[in-house]
């Protein structure tokens, strides 16, 4: 499977690596990165963490069409008083409300992915202040045992501290270009428009023998105001898209079964 790694610096396509498939399910380096394969579900998965100008916009348009979505969100994110009223309707609409770390750590260096930037136990003090923080608006370990990191990169290291805690790390699907959605012209071949994106997820789709089934579609809550072609302002037509294509949208512990 092809990798798209995205950062402060842009997507960069890494090496071709192996993933393996478990019991319906793709992991990669210990992270369920796909669910079952074989049913037509997909998960829309949001991440935050200082921008949250889609908030209102992507509540609203999942509640007009009935669906449940989940929300990965730093411990910046839940402190972020300007933010408490979006976090308060996501739960309020049944969306599932996940941790993302709590300071948006980079956990391992970009080039030399084994090489690690945080101690164990930096990673601990920090996934564990995220769940602090999420306890203020009711969202307990126990009910969010997905976890999903920072910049969604990691290793296995990262995996095996995440087990150690008792929770499952995750990440996006690979093979499109919907975590591009934070990209801006400035970075320069990095940027992704709105219809680039949209396309990569249809193309994915119509060329797939599997489509999307099992997919794990990331999107952001917000971007940087240097992004004026917000695709959250498309997610009604890719959701119109989806359901035309035979797709159940469901919350990330629909899709992985717990």
């Amino acid at each position: 499977m092809n990798l798209f790694t995205c950062g402060q610096g842009g997507c960069v396509e890494a090496k071709k690596v192996e993933a393996s498939d478990i019991g319906g399910q793709t992991k990669y380096l210990g992270a369920i990165v796909r669910g079952d394969t074989t049913k037509k579900q997909i998960a829309l998965v949001f991440t935050g963490d200082e921008f949250a100008d889609g908030g209102t916009s992507i509540q609203k348009t999942l509640k007009d069409r009935g669906i449940n979505a989940s929300f990965f969100l730093t411990g910046n994110f839940y402190r972020n008083k300007s933010f408490k009223s979006i976090i308060k309707k996501i739960k309020a609409d049944g969306h599932y409300l996940g941790a993302h770390s709590n300071k948006h750590l980079l956990y391992c260096d970009w080039q030399k992915r084994d090489s690690l930037l945080v101690t164990q136990s930096e990673f601990k003090d920090d996934l564990l202040a995220n769940y602090k923080e999420m306890e203020r608006f009711g969202v307990y370990k126990q009910n969010a045992l997905y976890f999903l990191p920072p910049y969604e990169w990691y290793n296995q290291s990262i995996s095996n501290w995440t087990k150690a805690q008792e929770l499952q790390l995750i990440n996006f699907s690979t093979g499109t270009r919907s975590n591009a959605d934070y990209t801006y012209p400035e970075l320069g071949k990095a940027y992704r428009n709105s219809d680039e994106i949209l396309k990569s997820i249809k193309t994915y789709n119509e060329v797939q023998s599997n489509g999307l089934n099992g997919f794990i579609l990331l999107l952001h809550i917000g971007t940087d105001p240097r992004r004026t072609d917000k695709f959250y302002n498309h997610l009604d037509e890719l959701i119109t898209y989806l359901q035309q294509n035979g797709y159940d949208l469901v919350r990330i512990d629909n899709l992985l079964n717990h």
